[in-house]
């Protein structure tokens, strides 16, 4: 059975986007303070938590690999959408118009597949794609991703996996760490070891370097891949 493994890289819409209501609605917080620098700061909190919220944000690039053959795509929002030729490549990078095109591209992918893994990916990849796409109308051609929590088909979630699905939280023995912290403990490349994280992804997209959005998710998903490896031969079938 092939296993897609996927990631996304969303980003903040601008605030101007927003009516007063809506404004007044994501601010309220700052709103209530009455210190001018305690109420700029709370504002600059809360506009980049903006790009963790799908009513808020938009999918800007989703990297994806089958993991048993390592051949995928690299789908990304850009201005200069004119697709690259890289036909030889076992991962191409695709640009796309908009949004609603990649997201649509991404499911007509996704439905080939049976299986798919991700790290975090319960807790925010597939609900904020599920919601994007509901917002623009696409159509969802897997939804069952959000399935029964303790199992892992269709969606094994390695964030739960080696969390054993959080037992003894924060401060047990199985507490979870980011997937550089993970990737680093089992001599897995680390996808920020190229000096780019999430947070960058934001001024990245107002350069318009696009292709290095698309290149730093799919080393989260070669690095989940490689996770997902170790995981499959060492602890799953742990109860």
């Amino acid at each position: 059975m092939a296993t897609l493994v996927f990631d996304i890289e969303t980003s903040a819409q601008p605030v101007d986007n927003f009516d007063e209501a809506q404004q007044d609605y994501l601010f309220r917080e700052a709103d209530k303070l009455a210190d001018p620098a305690a109420k700029a700061a709370k504002r600059e909190e809360l506009t980049r938590f903006m790009s963790l919220w799908p009513f808020t944000s938009q999918v800007v690039c989703i990297a994806m690999l089958n993991a048993e053959t390592g051949r995928g795509q690299s789908l990304f929002v850009a201005d200069d959408f004119e697709e690259s030729e890289e036909n030889d490549t076992p991962v191409k990078f695709i640009p796309c118009a908009d949004e609603t095109e990649l997201l649509a591209q991404f499911w007509e992918v996704a439905k080939k597949y049976d299986s798919v893994v991700t790290f975090n990916g319960r807790g925010f990849d597939v609900p904020f794609i599920y919601l994007r796409s509901a917002v623009l109308n696409v159509p969802i051609t897997r939804k069952n991703w959000l399935g029964y929590r303790y199992a892992v088909e269709p969606h094994c979630d390695l964030a739960e996996q080696f969390t054993f699905y959080s037992v003894g939280g924060q401060g047990g023995a199985a507490r979870r760490f980011n997937l550089d912290f993970y990737c680093k403990a089992f001599g897995i490349e680390s996808p920020k070891s190229h000096g780019v994280t999430g947070m960058d992804v934001g001024a990245l997209l107002a350069a318009g370097k696009f292709r290095d959005i698309a290149e730093y998710c799919l080393r989260d998903v070669r690095a989940t891949v490689e996770l997902y490896k170790i995981w499959k031969e060492r602890l799953a079938g742990i109860k």
